[in-house]
């Protein structure tokens, strides 16, 4: 199994940072950035192996990629979105999909959260796609929201739902196992060509209504935060210094 961090975006609410940066790479504790983070995490449960999904200032993951292979002891390779300025993730995810194969951890690169996550994702191991999912935090309109069937598994997944109807928010962090390659790769194609600025988790959708199997991992009481804007960035760097 390898780790794979998406990191396309480029975050403009987080400007002036991004201005020539990548959201990943925007610092969150000293010089500890947001893709530190994601990489310490994925090291540490022996994920050495990393697909890290490039586009904005792509040039910047370059320049420090053999840094970073360095400092957490992994083995990165560069997979590059020339339509990141353009289109939604769910292309991101899609362009990596040959790497699907090998099995794969995947998280956002605007995610800051613990080592927890992916201990529980791994814990979690036997159903070909499961989710983390925050199953505690209080919802509003901008959350990536799940419910759930009547055997716990995906039904819908959407920020266009009734948060008091949702069973919690996915936290971007996806274990993916290799017998859902082919069609986790297939229900990606016909997302981004159906409309190319929907989400990955719009793909995950596309399975699901395809008749496939998509489990979720409920992650407790677990102190993180999705970078967007200012706000989100001044709270993960309150929260990163507890990790």
């Amino acid at each position: 199994m390898i780790g794979m961090v998406l990191a396309a975006g480029a975050g403009r609410r987080l400007r002036p940072y991004t201005d020539t940066l990548p959201k990943a790479l925007v610092p969150v504790d000293g010089d500890t950035t947001i893709l530190d983070i994601a990489l310490g995490n994925l090291a540490e449960v022996s994920l050495t192996d990393i697909v890290i999904v490039v586009g904005y200032r792509a040039e910047a993951v370059e320049r420090r990629t053999a840094e970073l292979e360095r400092r957490y002891g992994v083995s990165i390779t560069l997979v590059h979105n020339d339509k990141a300025e353009e289109w939604n993730n769910a292309y991101s995810l899609w362009l990596a999909r040959e790497h699907f194969s090998k099995g794969v951890l995947v998280v956002n690169g605007d995610t800051v959260h613990p080592v927890g996550v992916e201990k529980t994702l791994l814990a979690g191991r036997g159903p070909d796609i499961l989710l983390a999912v925050d199953n505690v935090k209080t919802l509003a309109d901008e959350e990536m929201k799940v419910t759930l069937d009547e055997r716990g598994r995906l039904r819908r997944i959407t920020k266009k739902m009734d948060p008091s109807s949702a069973y919690g928010e996915y936290i971007g962090a996806t274990l993916i196992e290799p017998a859902a390659a082919g069609p986790l790769a297939d229900a990606l194609k016909a997302t981004w060509e159906r409309d190319p600025d929907l989400y990955y988790e719009d793909g995950y959708q596309e399975l699901v209504d395809r008749g496939g199997e998509i489990a979720v991992a409920p992650i407790g009481a677990v102190d993180w935060v999705e970078v967007d804007d200012h706000d989100d960035l001044a709270k993960a760097r309150t929260i990163a210094k507890t990790y």
